[in-house]
């Protein structure tokens, strides 16, 4: 996984569209919903590490963006 519309994809071969509309609360949601699928044991643990480097740098940014 390199972007997080690619963990959106992945996400999506469970079923699982996320969208609230607070795109921190997305990014949160979704790393909720990665955490689960390995904890599942469906998720091999280097693409698991890096969906959630992703998201939390995502996270990060998105917040440093709303506070500027």
């Amino acid at each position: 996984m390199k972007t997080i519309y690619d963990i959106q994809q992945f996400l999506k071969k469970f079923g699982t569209f996320i969208y609230i509309g607070d795109r921190v609360a997305d990014l949160q949601l979704m790393e909720a919903e990665v955490r689960e699928i390995y904890r599942s044991q469906m998720m091999d643990t280097k693409d698991y590490q890096m969906a959630i480097l992703l998201l939390r740098q995502e996270i990060e940014r998105e917040k440093k963006r709303k506070n500027s």
